[in-house]
């Protein structure tokens, strides 16, 4: 109960003058973290038989965190051009700026990916962390990593935004129009659709900008985020504690179990190509779980994360 009262408390202090409510958001502000998160969703996606080039044209990220790190690393592996969307302004452009660098270094020397030693809560997992030279052959990365190039993302950093840009920063973002309809070969995002109140309008609009042939990549995390002395402890306040809890802040949690997920990707018009849950035992009983989530399957109950890749039907 000590952290449920701590998340009902931080809740209404944000009520108080003067709050302000700014956290980090995730490791993003870390170069290996950013390099191991894009090259785990680039080699899943290819096991997966999704990625029709071994590295796409054109990405969207939702919710890039505190910096934009993961699409530079995108960028670094031949992506022409990366979109990051946000609900509000986290992502700080100088702290890219600095670990463009670091990037650049660790493609140089093939560095392999960042494990579960030291990344151990970080999904998806990989059966090898080896760095995946079948995808990004020599030549591609002798394009990629030109000085030229590293010199026109260095540049495209300071732009982020500007039209011409082949980085476009937004936040907020709020019209799905933001991009051009049928114009985006990869979608992905890190941690982040939990935190997404609209869902069934965040889904709609991914599929208005995928190409045909394009393809989504979603790490979904399903725990309370330490507003519960369990995991899954989130389901068990009532609709109003919860909007004490959530208070003034633009966004917390949605809630929504892996089921909702699921039907509100089919709904929108998508197929589910792969799946790969995270169990978790859960400690509850069902009368503990508020009224709106006491008929949750025991698949929910017990999935705490899930990673899907999904194509337009």
């Amino acid at each position: 109960m000590i952290l449920k009262a701590k998340a009902l408390l931080s809740g209404l202090a944000t009520w108080l003058p003067g709050y302000r409510f700014m956290r980090q958001t995730g490791g993003t502000d870390s170069a290996r973290y950013c390099y191991s998160v894009w090259l785990r969703h680039l080699i899943l996606l290819h096991e997966n038989h999704r990625m029709p080039a071994r590295v796409p044209r054109i990405v969207a990220e939702l919710g890039p965190g505190d910096s934009i790190g993961i699409g530079v690393a995108a960028l670094l592996t031949g992506v022409e051009k990366y979109y990051a969307f946000d609900l509000v302004r986290y992502s700080d452009l100088s702290r890219a700026r600095e670990m463009l660098d670091e990037l650049v270094r660790l493609f140089t020397d093939r560095e392999p990916v960042p494990g579960e030693q030291e990344f151990p809560s970080l999904n998806p997992k990989l059966e090898s962390y080896s760095f995946p030279h079948q995808l990004l052959e020599e030549e591609r990365m002798r394009a990629a990593l030109s000085p030229r190039r590293v010199a026109a993302i260095r540049s495209a950093i300071e732009h982020a935004g500007d039209a011409p840009s082949m980085i476009r920063y937004e936040a907020p973002w709020n019209d799905p129009a933001i991009i051009p309809a049928g114009s985006v070969d990869l979608i992905y995002s890190q941690a982040v659709l939990e935190h997404v109140d609209d869902l069934e309008g965040v889904y709609a609009a991914m599929r208005r900008w995928l190409k045909p042939g394009g393809v989504m990549s979603h790490q979904i995390d399903f725990k309370c985020h330490r507003k519960a002395d369990t995991w899954n402890g989130h389901w068990t306040y009532s609709d109003f504690a919860w909007k004490v809890v959530v208070g003034r802040r633009s966004y917390l949690l949605n809630r929504a179990p892996h089921s909702c997920h699921v039907a509100l990707l089919q709904k929108s018009g998508f197929e589910i190509v792969s799946d790969r849950m995270i169990r978790s035992h859960s400690a509850l009983r069902r009368p503990q779980l508020a009224a709106r989530f006491r008929d949750l399957s025991e698949d929910d109950l017990t999935t705490s994360g899930a990673y899907i890749v999904a194509t337009p039907r």
